[in-house]
């Protein structure tokens, strides 16, 4: 067979020609199409409108999320603890049995021991209205809480850390009566001024005595913030002291090798000496008798050596050992009343008499630092009142406690001496930071 061609002439096609979509007459008719069915829904409406009677189904509203209930708030009771209270006589004031106090110390005593608490802590109690406790808190220090729940699981206990913060800051002043005053007047604490006496300038100034009015100082210190409020003093980084037109400087370093820290002068000589140049634990006695070798006795009244200085003070003011060393007598020492003496290195030795107590710890070969307390001011043996006399001995003999020069402490070791001199330069840049400052700006203080 054959193929058979089919042919399609151009512009014809089977049936009526094809022509253009007209789209102005397709939307007209769109237009009168959607006309046409609202007139016929109005029309609907119109004549058969919908039964009153017969109300409209409602619409179900949305679902409503609800909350659940919130817990109630916790009651916090805050109780400083009185001398001479127990864990259990507080709790039991507080509506505790025997059995749950005991609970709560079995559960704790693996973190902490709840007897061992101590007078003048805080404690916290936080308990559910009318309810059971939920939450016991303990202040062990400054540094740290103990944390004791009450929830489904049991009781549990835990130690945390209240967060730690180191800040620089600057103090200075002028010395009006006392170091303590001006550095109160500061705005600072008294254990500044104890700071500065024994790890900077004690060795070289008596502060009790040798202070006088127009004197001046300078501090760089860290202070410790512990969540946010203030906690003490850290570190002395550099301190400034003018005593009588004579200035004393003292930097603080720290051996990178062993980590030791000292306190030297400008020139790596060290602060400390052998012995402290007081006796009395910072609270402005007065000299009443100094070193003598002929002395007219008060009680007695006859010229006898007075192999002492004798500081008064209130009765209870504490005495200090002046440098380390060995007790080797305390107790009762005849018209000495009661006496502690002491014996240090390099052929020293100290007497400390009519004192009216001793010192904690302080017996025969008990070994102390300088600083520590050996006993309290008091006026036993042959005395007319309460007072102190210091007395040191060299190889056995008496000399002056006020004019007896000591010898220094070993100076910086001389491998460290320019690393040393360096940051005595960036010490001291920053001991003149107050002092510019305030030139430039006399409303300016100091904490970063």
């Amino acid at each position: 067979m054959g193929r058979v061609k089919l042919t399609i002439e151009p512009g014809k096609a089977r049936g009526k020609p094809r022509g253009r979509i007209k789209w102005g007459r397709v939307a007209a008719a769109s237009f009168l199409l959607v006309g046409g069915i609202s007139v016929i829904v109005l029309a609907v409406r119109f004549f058969f409108p919908p039964d009153a009677s017969v109300p409209a189904e409602p619409v179900p509203p949305a679902a409503e999320i609800t909350a659940p209930p919130s817990a109630p708030a916790l009651e916090e009771e805050k109780i400083v603890i009185p001398l001479r209270s127990s864990l259990a006589d507080l709790l039991k004031r507080r509506g505790f049995d025997n059995l749950e106090i005991h609970r709560i110390r079995e559960a704790v005593k693996q973190v902490y021991d709840l007897g061992k608490i101590r007078a003048g802590q805080e404690l916290r109690l936080a308990s559910l209205p009318g309810g059971p406790w939920k939450r016991l808190e303990y202040d062990v220090d400054e540094t740290q809480f103990l944390v004791v729940r009450n929830d489904g699981d049991g009781i549990e206990a835990e130690m945390k850390h209240v967060p730690l913060e180191i800040k620089t800051a600057f103090a200075f002043g002028v010395i009006e009566d006392s170091l303590i005053g001006a550095l109160n007047k500061a705005g600072e604490e008294d254990s500044l001024a104890l700071d500065i006496v024994e790890r900077c300038f004690g060795w070289d100034i008596d502060f009790n005595t040798d202070l006088r009015k127009g004197d001046s100082f300078r501090i760089f210190v860290e202070k410790r913030y512990l969540d946010g409020r203030f906690a003490g003093y850290r570190d002395i980084l550099a301190a400034e002291f003018v005593n009588e037109g004579r200035v004393f400087q003292a930097f603080r370093f720290t051996y990178p090798d062993t980590k030791v820290s000292d306190y030297f002068d400008e020139n790596g000589g060290s602060r400390r000496k052998d012995f402290l140049r007081s006796p009395i634990k910072f609270r402005t006695p007065r000299i009443t008798s100094r070193f003598s070798a002929s002395r007219l006795h008060p009680i007695y009244k006859i010229y006898r050596p007075h192999y002492g200085v004798d500081y008064a003070a209130p009765v209870g003011t504490p005495v200090q050992a002046t440098a380390d060393g060995e007790v080797t007598f305390a107790g009762r020492d005849g018209a000495a009343g009661n006496t502690v003496k002491m014996r240090h290195k390099n052929s020293y030795q100290t007497a400390y008499l009519h004192l009216s107590g001793f010192g904690r710890g302080v017996r025969k070969g008990a070994v102390l630092k300088g600083g520590d307390i050996v006993g309290y001011i008091g006026s036993s043996g042959d005395s007319t009142g309460p007072h102190l006399d210091y007395r040191i001995y060299y190889h056995g003999s008496p000399v002056n406690p006020l004019g007896h020069k000591f010898k220094p402490a070993d100076p910086l070791r001389k491998e460290f001496l320019e690393v040393y001199k360096k940051e005595v330069e960036r010490l001291r840049v920053a001991l003149e930071v107050p002092r510019i400052s305030l030139t430039l700006f006399p409303a300016l203080s100091f904490s970063f």
